[in-house]
């Protein structure tokens, strides 16, 4: 061989070795875990398996033939298969799009989701490259639209807007007290002495007429004797003039506040009974007693108070913010701390006309009670529910599907393809987990249920970068 052939066979020799070294140290690069072959299939018999994948796409992968866990085989891989990360239907829409050349950036955006945009190819201060938003992926004004798997990802669930009646169960705390209407005081109209006092205990029970002490009164006396003066004197006088002093007579004695009975049995007997049996003017216990047997009292000195427990007050306290949901009739549910197992059902019968207890904002309500058993007691405390209920059906929403910024309630109207569309609306009631909407829905509209911040996040990057834009991308 001469030294020519020498040389060339020489430089064929190191030319492969540096080929072979240069295919050692930069293997080709397989990705995972989605497969695509963009470029055909070569025969079955010329096609080697290279690695063996898991069948559900799971990043598992196996050098030989297995099985996973469900007992499925591994897929093979080939040598001639290309691997890319994307799923097939988005790597289908890239390729058609590159061939066809028709897809048209309109700029690139942050990879971190920050409003920052940039009209060519960059990367971030971490070296990550902003992503392309090209011109088919620009959604309608006012809309975002998310990806099907994103949504499902993240448990997005909407409902359609429908009409229901809104309940709100309103609640307070409270205290019995005695029903105003039903206490009695027992007074005398003239000085006098108890000689016999038959009821002395506090809390005895009385019924009306039943005599609660022995009255001796001088005034009484006086009167009852002109009375009887009267009677004897009308057969020597006028029968006009005579049922003048008759009437008069007996005026004198009913301004003493002494009863009918006692005037009909002087008429009928013409004397002068010495002290007075006095009676309940009502049915109740007694709930103040202020005399003792033997002791002088002057006209107008309150001697017995007398409640009649058949009846009730709760004066609920209720807060300043649901005031304005209480009216007069709505129907009360009452029950004791003594009793916490029973329910009592009132009715609001008034609203305090002014804030009694400015400390703690609440305003007072009285509820009427029944107590015919009279296991309720005044000064019980008492937890009072009001059922508060529209009249009518009115729009509603699930409370989840509101976005509560405290300045404005927005709602996320579903418009079907993964689109959504931020709506500022109105709401008036709340109760049952539900929202009544006065303003911005109309029913059979679907709205966001569950998983609102998602698209709300996304509802809001979209706004910052369209400010981006129109006021011109970086350069």
């Amino acid at each position: 061989m001469n030294r020519l052939g020498f040389f060339a066979v020489l430089a064929l020799g190191l030319g492969m070795g540096a080929a072979g070294h240069y295919l050692y140290v930069n293997p080709p690069r397989v990705v995972m875990p989605y497969l695509s072959n963009w470029y055909g299939t070569a025969p079955a018999a010329e096609r080697k398996i290279i690695y063996y994948r898991d069948p559900s796409g799971a990043p598992y992968w196996s050098s030989t033939p297995k099985k996973d866990a469900a007992g499925r085989d591994f897929l093979p891989v080939y040598e001639d298969e290309e691997v890319s990360f994307e799923p097939l239907a988005q790597a289908e829409k890239k390729v058609a799009g590159s061939a066809s050349g028709e897809r048209k950036i309109l700029y690139y955006r942050n990879p971190m989701g920050l409003p920052d945009t940039s009209p060519v190819p960059k990367k971030d201060s971490m070296g990550m490259d902003y992503i392309a938003v090209y011109e088919d992926e620009q959604d309608e004004p006012g809309t975002v639209k998310v990806s099907p798997e994103k949504i499902q990802r993240t448990g997005v669930k909407t409902e359609t807007v429908g009409t229901r009646t809104i309940s709100r169960a309103i609640r307070g705390v409270g205290t019995l007290h005695h029903d105003e209407a039903l206490l009695w005081i027992v007074t005398v109209r003239s000085d006098g002495f108890i000689e016999d006092l038959m009821v002395n205990r506090t809390g005895q029970h009385v019924k009306k007429g039943e005599p609660l002490f022995r009255f001796y009164s001088s005034q009484i006396q006086l009167a009852q004797a002109d009375l009887i003066v009267a009677l004897r004197a009308q057969s020597s006088s006028s029968k006009a003039e005579a049922n003048r002093n008759i009437a008069g007579a007996v005026q004198r004695l009913r301004n003493l506040d002494v009863p009918d009975s006692r005037i009909e049995e002087i008429r009928k007997t013409l004397s002068n009974p010495r002290t007075l049996d006095w009676p309940s003017p009502a049915t109740g216990n007694v709930i103040m007693k202020g005399v003792i047997e033997g002791q002088r009292v002057a006209a107008g000195d309150e001697l017995f108070r007398i409640a009649d427990h058949s009846r009730l007050w709760v004066i609920a306290e209720v807060a300043e913010a649901d005031i304005a949901a209480i009216k007069i009739g709505m129907p009360v549910s009452v029950t004791l701390r003594s009793y916490p197992t029973e329910s009592h059902e009132g009715v609001v019968t008034f609203i305090y006309p002014e804030m009694m207890k400015p400390q703690t904002r609440t305003i007072s309500v009285r509820i009427d009670i029944p107590n015919p058993e009279g296991l309720l007691k005044p000064g019980m405390y008492a937890d009072v529910v009001f059922d508060e209920r529209s009249a009518a059906p009115v729009t509603a929403v699930p409370s989840s599907s509101v976005i509560d910024s405290g300045t404005r309630q927005v709602v996320l109207v579903a418009k079907g393809e993964g689109r959504f569309e931020p709506r500022a609306v109105k709401l008036g009631r709340r109760g049952e987990g539900y929202a009544e909407v006065i303003e911005g829905l109309q029913p059979g509209e679907e709205v966001v249920a569950a998983a609102t911040f998602l698209i709300d996040a996304e509802s809001n990057l979209k706004a910052a970068l369209e400010a981006f834009i129109q006021s011109g991308p970086p350069s």
